[in-house]
């Protein structure tokens, strides 16, 4: 297992996208520092970038590396090996490289230039997000032979957590503003690991107060430890739900 999750490991380090991958982050995460004159400000533009890019990214090269390496994973299926370890040491393999791409692109400058609570915590929120759409990658390849169907998938999840997911809940709000439905607008932001990120991120650095009445509920609910607790606890989830079924998927289909 370990030595199937070194190969992997060191495969996709060579890879060109992956060495772009971390290049772009680094660019981003040093000219945002540096046209901020501001840490906060800095931390702010740079997480928008973050809640785009890195689940994109993460999401479609886990996809597609999957998918290339059928060959691969079949062959190890031929040997005295466990479905299970197999599938493991791949998944550890990819969310360990691109999780170390997400900490040079981005964890060095925020070390350098935002080293406090809140850098730490964006360190953190952009590995949980790496794990989190790798884990929903390796649903979407396992889940399909065709491979455009799998990368369109993939496109799709991310498209409808990223964008369509807050366009329902705007519209929602919209029309149902005359009734008290706050409470459950808040968990319905906190099913979505992106908005997830973001509230946990704002709340660090006491914007939600930009957002009236419903921020004082995200503040209320999330800005305490136990609520910081829990909204970690609910991305981990969103690691182990997808994953446990991708892997279920795996040890039964027929290759």
């Amino acid at each position: 297992m370990k030595k199937i999750t070194q190969l992997v490991f060191i495969d996709i380090l060579k890879n060109k996208v992956v060495f772009i991958y971390t290049l772009l982050l680094s660019i981003m995460a040093w000219s945002v520092f540096s046209l901020e004159d501001n840490s906060a400000k800095g931390t702010l533009s740079l997480l928008n970038i973050i809640l785009l890019t890195v689940p994109l990214v993460c999401i479609t090269f886990t996809t597609i590396y999957t998918f290339n390496s059928s060959e691969f994973i079949e062959l190890l299926v031929s040997q005295p090996l466990k479905r299970k370890d197999i599938w493991s040491s791949l998944y550890m393999g990819l969310t360990g490289s691109l999780c170390l791409s997400y900490l040079i692109g981005v964890g060095l400058p925020v070390i350098i230039f935002s080293a406090n609570n809140i850098g730490f915590f964006i360190i953190g929120i952009g590995l949980l997000l790496t794990c989190i759409f790798c884990s929903i990658a390796m649903l979407c390849s396992v889940y399909t032979r065709d491979k455009a169907k799998g990368i369109g998938i993939a496109i799709i999840i991310w498209l409808f957590l990223t964008l369509i997911y807050d366009g329902i809940i705007l519209f929602m709000m919209f029309q149902w503003a005359d009734y008290p439905i706050e409470k459950p607008m808040v968990v319905a932001v906190a099913l979505n690991p992106i908005d997830l990120a973001r509230i946990g991120i704002l709340l660090q650095i006491d914007e939600s107060a930009l957002m009236g009445y419903t921020g004082a509920i995200f503040k209320s609910l999330f800005g305490s430890p136990m609520g910081l607790l829990i909204s970690i606890v609910l991305l981990l989830f969103w690691i182990i739900i997808p994953y446990y079924i991708s892997l279920r998927i795996f040890t039964k289909k027929d290759l």
